[in-house]
């Protein structure tokens, strides 16, 4: 097979050679347009092209540790594979330690990343135990995927999980919803994102529809039920809606903390006989590929899953190749993507109570 070259790359993208070294090596991209980056990336990806100082012998190849929650959710496995797809292109290997948020495989995976053959580490979650990670990102470059409103000295790539929450309190007054729910596995501090999303809710209620209501439905997950119960989420779900309608019959919508959460309250609400949206509204976040499945088509929030796994990938890249680790600044990198609304037919205006 014919070997693809740095000129293929830059006419396909309509730049030059230069420019496509410097996206690819991550120099000087202050000069160029997000646009141009993610579209230098994408054709690469797309040809074939490994640039040569990202392409060491396989014996050489440095190792990048992906710590993360769980494969199970479409989000994670998402997420990691994207992390991976960057990785590859520019030369890495790439060893996926799952936790199930257990913090003693936390701490496991902290130690694992003090070894010699692990040249970075990326977080696809905030780390439960902040301070043991921040202890371990002064010798080893790390990075975490996760919220905006956390502050922890490690570079984050991450969203607004808050104004999420608000953005969805917000679809849901304007059709007339006064009386909500929120449904969600494990709700504490050591979960910052299911946190916000809820504050974000209750908030936006509390401003723009102050007779209205968010009632909160959870229940706490194990690390052992997080490992042998597969299906974890989605029986959290049908469980927290069977609550929610015999505990709360004047809800008019259900918000699931994720998408994966809101399939198991789809399948509750249609056993028990109600209608999506006439009788009961549902809501997620994250908006994994099967929530645009015909007949599912959830209304949820798109949170950059794929564009947020790479660029973690690139800012690691950069700490890894700049001047030695132990010489670098204690400056930390936040980068965030905007989420958006996706209003699909799970939601509707409210009936009438």
């Amino acid at each position: 097979m014919k070997k693809v070259t740095i000129k293929q790359v830059a006419d396909k993208a309509g730049v030059s050679t230069a420019c496509v070294s410097m996206i690819l090596n991550g120099r000087n991209l202050s000069r160029f347009s997000e646009e141009t980056v993610q579209n230098v990336h994408q054709i690469s990806r797309e040809l074939g092209y490994v640039h040569k100082s990202r392409s060491p012998h396989r014996s050489q190849r440095q190792l990048i540790l992906i710590i993360c929650p769980s494969m199970m959710n479409p989000y994670y496995a998402t997420l990691v594979q994207s992390m991976e797809q960057e990785a590859r292109l520019r030369g890495f290997s790439s060893l996926i330690y799952t936790t199930y948020w257990d913090k003693d495989a936390e701490r496991e995976a902290l130690e694992l990343a003090r070894e010699k053959m692990v040249a970075g580490v990326i977080f696809a979650m905030i780390p439960q135990q902040p301070p043991l990670a921040e202890e371990a990102s002064l010798q080893v470059p790390m990075v975490t995927v996760g919220d905006r409103s956390i502050k922890i000295k490690i570079d984050t790539v991450d969203v607004n999980n808050y104004e999420a929450g608000r953005m969805m309190a917000s679809h849901l007054i304007g059709m007339g919803h006064k009386h909500i729910a929120y449904l969600s596995t494990t709700l504490n501090d050591e979960h910052s994102s299911r946190l916000k999303r809820c504050m974000g809710l209750q908030d936006e209620f509390h401003q723009s529809c102050p007779t209205g209501s968010v009632t909160v439905f959870s229940e706490d997950v194990s690390p052992e039920q997080e490992l042998h119960v597969i299906d974890v989420e989605h029986e959290v779900g049908y469980s927290l809606a069977k609550r929610c309608l015999d505990e709360s019959p004047e809800v008019t919508a259900m918000v699931a903390i994720n998408d994966m959460v809101a399939y198991g309250v789809r399948e509750a609400l249609i056993d028990e006989g109600r209608r999506i949206p006439e009788d009961i509204s549902l809501c997620g976040f994250d908006n994994i590929y099967p929530s645009r499945f015909h007949g599912m088509e959830l209304t949820t929030v798109e949170h950059a899953i794929v564009e947020r796994g790479r660029s973690s990938i690139r800012l690691l890249a950069d700490k890894m190749e700049k001047q030695p680790f132990e010489q670098r600044s204690g400056a930390i990198h936040r980068l965030e993507y905007q989420s958006h609304l996706v209003v699909g037919g799970s939601s509707g205006a409210a009936r009438a109570v």
